[in-house]
């Protein structure tokens, strides 16, 4: 019996270290945040001290990229490792633009991520990990579609008036009203007090997936923070937007704010931050003023050019990346999921995620190999049905209505500005070829020919 007891003990004590020794993560998701819009990505006017910081003592990528020019199928992919078109969810929760100059009308697709769908969340809470869920979900209104149904304890979900900064509802598990506002608690400010509370009650290691609806249009910023912007609003020629940049520090603050906190609870060391953006920024104006650029590269959210799916990304873990580094090589947010479970030395993999540990690690080189885009919608931002891969520097855009192709080295031209398809036919054609075979491959739904 004394052995038996001694062996339970012995048994829970490894098991109880292991969970222990785990790193807790963080994963903080902005919406619409274009590729150009943080200090520490080359931007003299928006003030991001915090997430700066970040990026000094961790990795800065230059060529991350989401998996959808759009949010839904983003997150989605975010969440699963699984390509947008092979979810069957390729545009945004209520997109259902159409075009009546177009041949064309949209593809079918899913308004929700299936239940039956794995996360994150569900992958690590096997491992003892708590889970979390604060902000914006836009995954499917269903109650089986919700967090709380897909791996996540705690969640603090917006449902009403998401972009309405100053008058907004957020629910808990079942929809349970947890907080209504009528113009006194500004959005960011609380869903990072809901991080902390989740954060601060942690007795084991922990995922939060923090989802910021800023900067996000409306623009509604706090009335404390445009006077420094609107000062210097002219020595930039009215180049930038005030109320964005506004909104944007109020993300920053929030940063700030959990990383102090992190530090008070000593967990600072063992916890992993992941900073990035669900798609690119809005470059037109759209119910207001235009918002943002994307710098120099081409067009902005809703269209596969590198402006639409290019972004800002941070990964902050000095223990695990050995400092501060640039890097250059790309990959896209359907690799989260199986990088994370190589660092936990757990099979995370995905069908269409690769991991980039020996990337983070600065160990070897790191060949992603091809990426692929499908986006067979209208968007809000004069986006158009089309199609994209990029395997190593070329980059092929495809377009439904038109059914042409363009062909890019981003290596020379990230900009997109000069198609190269004459001076290359034998790539054209090898990467459209390959292109649409794996539309093929993961059963892609193709936009529908107009009866005429």
């Amino acid at each position: 019996m004394k052995t038996h007891l001694f062996f339970c003990f012995c048994l829970f004590s490894v098991l109880t270290a292991s969970a222990q020794s785990r790193p807790n993560i963080i994963f903080i998701l902005t919406d619409d945040l274009g590729y150009a819009d943080l200090g520490c990505y080359g931007n003299p006017f928006n003030e991001t001290p915090n997430i700066d910081a970040l990026a000094k003592d961790g990795i800065r990528f230059t060529q991350a990229y989401a998996s959808s020019p759009v949010c839904s199928p983003s997150r989605a992919g975010i969440l699963t490792g699984k390509h947008p078109a092979r979810l069957q969810l390729t545009n945004f929760q209520g997109g259902m633009r159409t075009d009546s100059t177009s041949n064309l009308d949209p593809a079918p697709w899913k308004q929700y991520l299936g239940s039956s769908e794995v996360t994150l969340a569900e992958r690590l809470k096997k491992l003892g990990y708590a889970t979390g869920m604060v902000g914006k979900w836009h995954l499917g209104s269903r109650d089986s579609c919700q967090p709380w149904q897909q791996g996540f304890d705690y969640t603090r979900m917006i449902t009403k008036n998401g972009m309405d900064y100053y008058n907004y509802e957020i629910v808990s598990e079942g929809f349970n009203l947890n907080f209504a506002d009528k113009g006194s608690t500004y959005l960011t400010d609380k869903l990072t007090e809901y991080a902390e509370a989740f954060i601060s009650s942690q007795k084991q290691p922990f995922f939060l997936y923090l989802c910021y609806s800023a900067p996000h249009i409306y623009l509604v910023p706090r009335g404390d923070k445009l006077k420094k912007y609107y000062s210097k609003y002219e020595k930039f020629g009215g180049k930038y937007n005030a109320d964005y940049a506004a909104m944007i520090e109020s993300v920053d603050d929030g940063v700030g704010r959990l990383v102090e906190l992190l530090k008070k609870q000593n967990q600072l060391s063992n916890t992993i931050i992941i900073f990035t953006s669900d798609n690119g920024g809005v470059g037109l104006p759209e119910l207001g003023p235009i918002p943002t650029s994307a710098g120099n590269l081409r067009k902005w959210k809703g269209h596969v050019y590198e402006g639409g799916i290019r972004v800002p990304a941070i990964f902050y873990f000095p223990s695990l990346t050995n400092g501060s580094r640039t890097v250059d090589s790309y990959f896209y947010n359907l690799d989260y999921t199986a990088t994370i479970g190589d660092i936990l030395k757990t099979d995370f993999s995905t069908p269409d995620g690769k991991s980039f540990l020996s990337l983070l690690r600065n160990e070897a080189s790191f060949n992603r190999g091809r990426l692929y885009w499908h986006y067979p919608h209208f968007s809000n931002q004069m986006g158009r049905p089309a199609a994209a891969i990029r395997d190593g520097d070329y980059k092929l855009v495809y377009l439904f209505e038109t059914e042409q192709t363009e062909l890019f080295n981003l290596k020379t031209d990230p900009g997109e500005k000069t198609p190269v398809n004459d001076q290359n036919k034998s790539v054209e054609k090898k990467l459209k070829t390959e292109l649409f075979a794996w539309l093929k491959s993961v059963n892609a739904s193709f936009p529908i020919q107009k009866q005429r």
